[in-house]
C-alpha cells in the first residue's frame, strides 16, 4: 500500500477517534461540582498519542464489511477509555510512579494522585455505556464486544498482567511472554475482536485477524518498546529512556539483546502478515504491521 493511501486511512480514522473522544465528559455550559473529575478524565484522554487500537478496530470493522466504518466508533472508544484508564493507573505513585506520559506531565502530576485514581476508576464504566448505547449495531453485537473487552482488561487480562509485573513475575521469556500477554497484546487482539464484532463477521474472519493478526501484532509492539526504551531518543518516546531498568523490571531487551528484538519483532509481524493470507482486503493491515515494526516511538 502505497504511503499516500495508507496515511489519508489512518488520519481518517485517527482524527475521527478524536473527535467522537473531543465530545465525551464535558462541562461546557453549567460547571458542575464534579467538574475537576471531567477535566482529569479528558485530560488524559486527549493526551494524544498513535491511537492504534481504535485506528485498529475501525480496520477491522472495514475489512469485516461493515456499510460505514464510522459505526464501529463507539466500540472503538470504549477500547481507549480503557486503554487510558489503564495508563493513569500505571503511572501512579503506588505502580509506576512516572512523571511523564507522552511527553506530559502524567495525571497525578497535575490533578493529585486522588482524583487521577477516579478518573481511571469513572472511565472504565463510562466504556461499557459507549458501546451499550452504540446505534445501529446488533445486540449481539454489543454483548460481544462487552465479552471481548471485559476479559481482555479484568482479572484474567490487563489487570492480571500488572500484577504480574509488579511482583516481578517475567524473569525468563516464557514467564515474561505471558506476563506481557496479559498486559498488553489482549486489549491489542480485543481491538481487533471489537472491529469483527461491530461487523457481525464470521467466527473464522474474526480469528483470523484477532487470534493470527493482532496478538502477534501485540507482542512485537511490546518487544519494540522494550527496545525503544534503552535506544530510543527521549524526546521522541515521550517518557524517560531506561525507565523499566531503573525499576528492577526484566524486559526483553535485557533476555534478547538489541539484536534479538530486532530479530523477534521481524519474525512476529511476518507471521501477524502471514494469518491475514485469504481473510479479504487487508493492504493497510499489512502496511501497518511493517510500520509498528519500525517506529521510533
Amino acid at each position: 500500500m502505497d504511503d499516500k493511501r495508507f496515511t489519508e486511512r489512518y488520519e481518517s480514522y485517527r482524527r475521527a477517534t478524536e473527535v467522537y473522544l473531543d465530545g465525551l465528559f464535558r462541562d461546557d455550559e453549567a460547571r458542575i461540582p464534579w467538574h475537576d473529575l471531567y477535566e482529569s478524565m479528558r485530560y488524559s484522554l486527549l493526551s494524544g498519542g498513535k491511537r492504534i487500537r481504535p485506528v485498529l478496530t475501525l480496520e477491522c470493522a472495514r475489512v469485516c464489511g461493515i456499510r460505514d466504518w464510522r459505526l464501529a466508533l463507539p466500540f472503538a472508544c470504549a477500547l481507549e477509555l480503557v486503554h487510558t484508564y489503564s495508563l493513569i493507573h500505571d503511572d501512579l505513585p503506588c505502580m509506576d510512579d512516572d512523571a511523564l506520559r507522552r511527553g506530559k506531565p502524567t495525571n497525578h502530576m497535575v490533578y493529585g494522585e486522588t482524583m487521577a485514581t477516579l478518573a481511571g476508576d469513572a472511565l472504565q464504566p463510562e466504556a461499557y455505556l459507549l458501546i451499550a448505547d452504540a446505534p445501529k449495531l446488533t445486540k449481539t453485537a454489543k454483548l460481544n464486544a462487552v465479552a471481548s473487552l471485559a476479559w481482555a482488561s479484568g482479572a484474567n487480562g490487563m489487570v492480571a498482567g500488572q500484577v504480574l509485573d509488579l511482583i516481578g513475575y517475567g524473569r525468563d521469556r516464557e514467564t515474561l511472554t505471558t506476563l506481557c500477554d496479559k498486559k498488553t497484546c489482549f486489549m491489542i487482539k480485543a481491538a481487533a475482536e471489537l472491529g469483527c464484532w461491530a461487523a457481525n463477521a464470521a467466527r473464522e474472519q474474526t480469528l483470523a485477524l484477532a487470534s493470527g493478526y493482532a496478538a502477534r501484532l501485540g507482542l512485537a509492539f511490546q518487544i519494540q518498546d522494550d527496545l525503544l526504551d534503552v535506544t530510543g531518543d527521549e524526546a521522541t518516546f515521550g517518557k524517560p529512556i531506561g525507565s523499566d531498568r531503573e525499576e528492577g523490571k526484566t524486559t526483553f531487551a535485557d533476555l534478547l539483546g538489541a539484536d534479538g528484538c530486532r530479530a523477534e519483532v521481524r519474525r512476529l509481524t511476518d507471521e501477524a502478515v502471514a494469518a491475514l493470507d485469504g481473510v479479504g482486503d487487508t493492504e493497510f493491515l499489512i502496511e501497518l504491521a511493517q510500520r509498528l515494526a519500525e517506529r521510533k516511538k
